[in-house]
Protein backbone atom coordinates (compact mmCIF):
# COMPACT_ATOMS: atom_id res chain seq x y z
CA UNK A 1 0.00 0.00 0.00
CA UNK A 2 1.29 3.45 -0.89
CA UNK A 3 1.57 6.51 1.31
CA UNK A 4 -1.69 8.17 2.28
CA UNK A 5 -2.41 11.61 3.73
CA UNK A 6 -1.24 11.79 7.37
CA UNK A 7 1.03 8.73 7.01
CA UNK A 8 4.52 9.24 8.39
CA UNK A 9 7.00 9.20 5.53
CA UNK A 10 9.73 6.54 5.63
CA UNK A 11 12.93 7.71 7.31
CA UNK A 12 15.17 6.64 4.44
CA UNK A 13 18.89 7.30 4.22
CA UNK A 14 19.39 9.15 0.93
CA UNK A 15 22.44 10.05 -1.11
CA UNK A 16 22.33 13.51 -2.67
CA UNK A 17 24.61 15.95 -4.44
CA UNK A 18 24.94 17.68 -1.04
CA UNK A 19 25.80 14.60 1.03
CA UNK A 20 24.09 11.61 2.63
CA UNK A 21 21.48 11.95 5.39
CA UNK A 22 18.23 10.54 6.78
CA UNK A 23 15.08 12.25 5.53
CA UNK A 24 13.65 12.90 9.02
CA UNK A 25 16.92 14.50 10.16
CA UNK A 26 17.02 16.69 7.07
CA UNK A 27 13.42 17.87 7.58
CA UNK A 28 13.99 18.68 11.25
CA UNK A 29 11.33 21.11 12.48
CA UNK A 30 10.59 22.48 9.02
CA UNK A 31 7.96 21.85 6.41
CA UNK A 32 9.37 20.04 3.39
CA UNK A 33 8.61 19.48 -0.28
CA UNK A 34 9.93 16.49 -2.19
CA UNK A 35 9.52 16.77 -5.95
CA UNK A 36 10.49 13.87 -8.17
CA UNK A 37 11.66 13.41 -11.75
CA UNK A 38 12.18 10.38 -14.01
CA UNK A 39 15.57 11.38 -15.47
CA UNK A 40 18.20 14.12 -15.53
CA UNK A 41 18.76 16.25 -18.64
CA UNK A 42 15.12 16.10 -19.77
CA UNK A 43 13.33 19.22 -21.06
CA UNK A 44 10.21 19.54 -18.90
CA UNK A 45 12.03 18.53 -15.70
CA UNK A 46 14.79 21.09 -16.30
CA UNK A 47 12.24 23.90 -16.52
CA UNK A 48 10.58 22.65 -13.33
CA UNK A 49 13.81 22.54 -11.35
CA UNK A 50 14.50 26.05 -12.62
CA UNK A 51 11.10 27.19 -11.38
CA UNK A 52 11.82 25.75 -7.93
CA UNK A 53 15.18 27.56 -7.86
CA UNK A 54 13.45 30.86 -8.68
CA UNK A 55 11.31 30.41 -5.56
CA UNK A 56 14.24 30.07 -3.13
CA UNK A 57 13.19 33.12 -1.11
CA UNK A 58 9.54 32.02 -1.00
CA UNK A 59 10.40 28.60 0.44
CA UNK A 60 12.59 30.28 3.07
CA UNK A 61 9.80 32.71 4.07
CA UNK A 62 7.56 29.73 4.76
CA UNK A 63 10.11 27.76 6.77
CA UNK A 64 10.11 25.10 4.08
CA UNK A 65 12.94 22.95 2.72
CA UNK A 66 12.79 21.55 -0.80
CA UNK A 67 14.52 18.48 -2.12
CA UNK A 68 14.51 17.03 -5.61
CA UNK A 69 14.77 13.39 -6.59
CA UNK A 70 15.76 11.83 -9.88
CA UNK A 71 16.62 8.24 -10.71
CA UNK A 72 20.14 9.13 -11.88
CA UNK A 73 23.39 9.37 -9.94
CA UNK A 74 25.07 12.15 -7.96
CA UNK A 75 27.56 13.11 -10.67
CA UNK A 76 24.78 13.54 -13.21
CA UNK A 77 22.88 15.68 -10.70
CA UNK A 78 25.88 17.97 -10.22
CA UNK A 79 26.28 18.44 -13.98
CA UNK A 80 22.54 18.90 -14.49
CA UNK A 81 22.41 21.76 -12.00
CA UNK A 82 24.38 23.88 -14.46
CA UNK A 83 21.56 23.51 -16.98
CA UNK A 84 18.92 24.08 -14.30
CA UNK A 85 20.53 27.35 -13.21
CA UNK A 86 20.94 28.49 -16.83
CA UNK A 87 17.24 27.88 -17.57
CA UNK A 88 15.93 29.21 -14.25
CA UNK A 89 18.32 32.12 -13.88
CA UNK A 90 18.69 31.28 -10.18
CA UNK A 91 20.97 29.16 -8.02
CA UNK A 92 19.65 25.66 -7.34
CA UNK A 93 20.44 25.56 -3.62
CA UNK A 94 18.38 22.47 -2.81
CA UNK A 95 19.76 18.91 -2.77
CA UNK A 96 18.78 16.28 -5.34
CA UNK A 97 18.45 12.66 -4.24
CA UNK A 98 20.25 10.09 -6.40
CA UNK A 99 17.60 7.38 -6.55
CA UNK A 100 19.27 5.14 -9.13
CA UNK A 101 18.33 2.12 -6.99
CA UNK A 102 14.65 3.26 -6.97
CA UNK A 103 14.46 2.90 -3.18
CA UNK A 104 12.76 6.25 -2.62
CA UNK A 105 10.56 5.96 -5.72
CA UNK A 106 9.20 2.62 -4.53
CA UNK A 107 8.85 3.66 -0.87
CA UNK A 108 6.74 6.66 -1.94
CA UNK A 109 4.68 4.41 -4.23
CA UNK A 110 5.80 6.08 -7.44
CA UNK A 111 6.91 2.78 -8.98
CA UNK A 112 5.84 -0.86 -8.44
CA UNK A 113 8.01 -3.11 -6.31
CA UNK A 114 9.22 -5.09 -9.33
CA UNK A 115 10.36 -2.01 -11.28
CA UNK A 116 13.99 -1.80 -12.37
CA UNK A 117 16.13 0.40 -14.60
CA UNK A 118 17.04 -1.39 -17.83
CA UNK A 119 20.21 -0.66 -19.80
CA UNK A 120 19.71 2.20 -22.23
CA UNK A 121 16.57 3.27 -20.44
CA UNK A 122 14.50 6.29 -21.39
CA UNK A 123 12.37 8.53 -19.13
CA UNK A 124 9.39 6.32 -20.01
CA UNK A 125 10.86 3.55 -17.86
CA UNK A 126 10.30 5.69 -14.77
CA UNK A 127 7.55 7.95 -16.08
CA UNK A 128 5.44 7.84 -12.92
CA UNK A 129 8.23 9.47 -10.95
CA UNK A 130 6.57 12.85 -11.55
CA UNK A 131 5.14 13.65 -8.14
CA UNK A 132 5.11 16.38 -5.49
CA UNK A 133 4.89 15.57 -1.78
CA UNK A 134 4.34 18.22 0.90
CA UNK A 135 5.43 17.01 4.34
CA UNK A 136 4.77 18.63 7.70
CA UNK A 137 7.22 19.15 10.58
CA UNK A 138 5.63 16.06 12.15
CA UNK A 139 7.08 14.08 9.19
CA UNK A 140 3.56 13.25 7.97
CA UNK A 141 2.42 13.50 4.37
CA UNK A 142 0.05 16.45 3.99
CA UNK A 143 -0.50 16.56 0.21
CA UNK A 144 0.59 14.73 -2.92
CA UNK A 145 0.03 15.25 -6.62
CA UNK A 146 1.29 13.40 -9.70
CA UNK A 147 1.64 14.73 -13.24
CA UNK A 148 2.18 13.07 -16.62
CA UNK A 149 5.50 13.54 -18.38
CA UNK A 150 4.25 16.05 -20.94
CA UNK A 151 2.69 18.56 -18.50
CA UNK A 152 4.97 20.82 -16.49
CA UNK A 153 4.03 21.33 -12.87
CA UNK A 154 2.70 24.68 -11.68
CA UNK A 155 4.85 25.57 -8.69
CA UNK A 156 2.75 28.65 -8.02
CA UNK A 157 0.00 26.14 -7.18
CA UNK A 158 2.40 24.16 -4.99
CA UNK A 159 3.20 27.39 -3.15
CA UNK A 160 -0.52 28.21 -2.83
CA UNK A 161 -1.25 24.73 -1.46
CA UNK A 162 1.61 25.09 1.02
CA UNK A 163 0.16 28.41 2.23
CA UNK A 164 -3.24 26.77 2.67
CA UNK A 165 -1.80 23.81 4.58
CA UNK A 166 0.22 26.04 6.89
CA UNK A 167 -2.72 28.39 7.52
CA UNK A 168 -5.07 25.48 8.21
CA UNK A 169 -2.59 23.87 10.60
CA UNK A 170 -1.93 27.10 12.49
CA UNK A 171 -5.54 28.26 12.89
CA UNK A 172 -7.56 25.02 12.65
CA UNK A 173 -9.58 26.19 9.66
CA UNK A 174 -10.20 24.99 6.11
CA UNK A 175 -9.78 26.88 2.85
CA UNK A 176 -12.29 27.11 -0.02
CA UNK A 177 -11.66 26.53 -3.73
CA UNK A 178 -9.10 28.84 -5.31
CA UNK A 179 -8.12 30.26 -1.91
CA UNK A 180 -5.14 32.59 -1.67
CA UNK A 181 -3.54 34.27 1.33
CA UNK A 182 -5.83 37.03 2.60
CA UNK A 183 -9.06 35.44 1.35
CA UNK A 184 -11.82 34.33 3.70
CA UNK A 185 -11.46 30.89 5.26
CA UNK A 186 -13.97 28.21 6.26
CA UNK A 187 -14.91 27.41 9.86
CA UNK A 188 -14.92 23.63 10.44
CA UNK A 189 -18.36 22.08 11.02
CA UNK A 190 -17.02 20.59 14.26
CA UNK A 191 -16.99 24.10 15.76
CA UNK A 192 -20.39 25.33 16.95
CA UNK A 193 -21.65 28.86 16.28
CA UNK A 194 -20.98 30.11 19.80
CA UNK A 195 -17.45 28.71 19.81
CA UNK A 196 -16.88 30.08 16.31
CA UNK A 197 -17.93 33.56 17.38
CA UNK A 198 -15.65 33.42 20.41
CA UNK A 199 -12.68 32.19 18.38
CA UNK A 200 -13.11 34.03 15.08
CA UNK A 201 -15.46 36.91 15.80
CA UNK A 202 -17.93 37.76 13.04
CA UNK A 203 -18.60 35.16 10.36
CA UNK A 204 -20.92 34.66 7.40
CA UNK A 205 -23.27 31.69 7.25
CA UNK A 206 -23.54 30.86 3.54
CA UNK A 207 -25.20 27.50 4.20
CA UNK A 208 -25.85 25.71 7.50
CA UNK A 209 -22.65 23.74 6.92
CA UNK A 210 -20.64 26.51 5.20
CA UNK A 211 -19.50 29.42 7.33
CA UNK A 212 -16.83 31.87 6.23
CA UNK A 213 -14.71 34.27 8.23
CA UNK A 214 -11.71 36.53 7.74
CA UNK A 215 -8.35 34.79 7.66
CA UNK A 216 -6.93 34.86 11.20
CA UNK A 217 -3.71 36.84 11.47
CA UNK A 218 -2.61 36.22 15.06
Amino acid sequence: MGLRINDTIPNLTVETDQGTFKLHDWIGDSWAILFSHPKDFTPVCTTEFGAVAQLNDEWTKRGTKVIGISVDGVEDHKKWKGDIEKVGGAQAKFPIIADDGLVVSKAFDMLPAEAYLPDGRTPNDSATVRSVFIIGPDKQLKLSMTYPMNVGRNFAEVLRALDALQTAAKHTIATPANWNVGDDVIIPTSVGDDAAKEKFGAFETVLPYLRKTKQPTA
